[in-house]
C-alpha cells in the first residue's frame, strides 16, 4: 500500500464524501478550499486505491455507482465518529457540519420546513440536508444521521424518541358521497371505491378502532398530496391525517366519515441508529422539532386536540 495514501486516507474519504454531497467537485472544493482539480485527483486516487469506480462523471453531474453508495454510507459514518470524538472533547462547541435528516414529504411541507430558517439562524455553523421523499431510508446504509418517520418502531438496531401524535381520518368529498352513499360501518368501505396510498405501513388495509377492513378502488397513488387532490376532486374515500385534507374540511367540499371507529392515534418519531454516536448537530435538531411541534395541536392528539366530531 501507498504510505502516502495511508497518511492522507482521511482527506481522500472527505474529498469523496463532501463531492457526493455537494453534487461536484468545484463545489467540494469550495467547500473545503482545496480547489476543484485537488478534489477531483484525490477522489480518483481513492477509487484507484479501492481499484472501484465511485462516482459516474458527467459535464452536468456526478453519480454514484452501487459500489460509491455502498462506500459513501460507510465513508460517512467514520467522518461522523470523528468530527464528534473530536467534539466531546470541546463541550461547549456549537454544533457545527452537515446534518442529513429523511422527511416524509407531507409532514416536511407542512410542518418541518416552516422551521427551517429559525432553526438554521439559531445554528449557524450547521448545514441541512433534508431529503424529503416517502419511500423507506434504511438509516444504517445511507448515511442519514436521522429520520422522521409515522408510526410504531419496530426495528431493534434503531431508537425512537416520539415527537408527536395524530389520528388519521377517513374523508370524501360531498359529491362522491352524494352519488355512492355515506358508509356508516368500516366494512361499508368494501363496497366503495378508496384512493389507496400505497405506501401506508398497512398496504391496502386501513385500521379502525376494533376492526382492519381491506379496501380497493381505481386509483392508486404513492404520495399524500396525490391522495388529498384525488379525495377533492371526487374519486373516493381516503385515509390519512385530519391535517392533511384540513382546506377541503374547512372549506365545505370535504366530509369526515366514521369518526366513531376512529384508530388509535399514531405516533411521529424521530428514528436513529442504536449504535451510533450521535453528533451535536442530530441532538440539537431533535430538541427543536420536538419544541416546535409540542405546539401544534393536530400533533398532539392526546394534549388538547378535541375529539373529531
Amino acid at each position: 500500500m501507498n504510505k502516502g495514501l495511508h497518511v492522507d486516507r482521511f482527506l481522500l474519504m472527505t474529498c469523496f464524501a463532501r463531492a457526493v454531497e455537494t453534487g461536484s467537485f468545484s463545489a467540494a472544493g469550495r467547500d473545503l478550499g482545496l480547489g476543484q482539480p485537488n478534489v477531483s485527483r484525490h477522489v480518483a486516487a481513492l477509487e484507484d486505491h479501492l481499484q472501484t469506480r465511485l462516482l459516474h462523471r458527467s459535464t452536468r453531474k456526478l453519480a454514484l455507482t452501487p459500489e460509491g453508495e455502498r462506500y459513501y454510507a460507510e465513508a460517512r459514518r467514520i467522518l461522523d465518529a470523528v468530527d464528534e470524538s473530536e467534539s466531546s472533547f470541546r463541550e461547549n462547541v456549537n454544533p457545527s457540519g452537515l446534518l442529513r435528516v429523511a422527511c416524509p414529504t407531507a409532514l416536511a411541507h407542512t410542518f418541518v420546513l416552516p422551521h427551517v430558517p429559525a432553526f438554521l439562524g439559531r445554528y449557524p455553523g450547521l448545514s441541512l440536508d433534508l431529503q424529503i421523499n416517502d419511500r423507506y431510508v434504511n438509516l444504517v446504509d445511507e448515511g442519514a444521521e436521522l429520520a422522521i418517520r409515522i408510526g410504531h418502531l419496530e426495528d431493534s438496531a434503531l431508537r425512537a424518541r416520539r415527537i408527536g401524535l395524530f389520528e388519521r381520518v377517513c374523508v370524501a368529498s360531498k359529491g362522491y358521497l352524494a352519488q355512492r352513499g355515506v358508509p356508516s360501518t368500516p366494512d361499508d368501505l368494501r363496497e366503495h371505491d378508496c384512493v389507496v396510498y400505497t405506501l401506508l405501513s398497512t398496504g391496502a388495509t386501513w385500521r379502525f378502532r376494533d376492526t382492519d377492513v381491506p379496501v380497493s378502488g381505481r386509483l392508486r397513488v404513492n404520495s399524500p398530496e396525490a391522495a388529498r387532490q384525488s379525495v377533492n376532486a371526487g374519486l373516493g374515500i381516503a385515509l390519512g391525517p385530519e391535517w392533511l385534507f384540513e382546506e377541503g374540511l374547512k372549506n365545505g367540499n370535504l366530509q369526515l366519515l366514521l369518526t366513531e371507529y376512529g384508530a388509535p392515534p399514531v405516533p411521529i418519531q424521530i428514528i436513529y441508529v442504536a449504535n451510533r454516536l450521535l453528533p451535536k448537530r442530530a441532538i440539537v435538531f431533535m430538541d427543536f422539532i420536538a419544541e416546535a411541534f409540542s405546539k401544534v395541536p393536530a400533533l398532539n392528539a392526546r394534549n388538547g386536540l378535541p375529539p373529531l366530531q
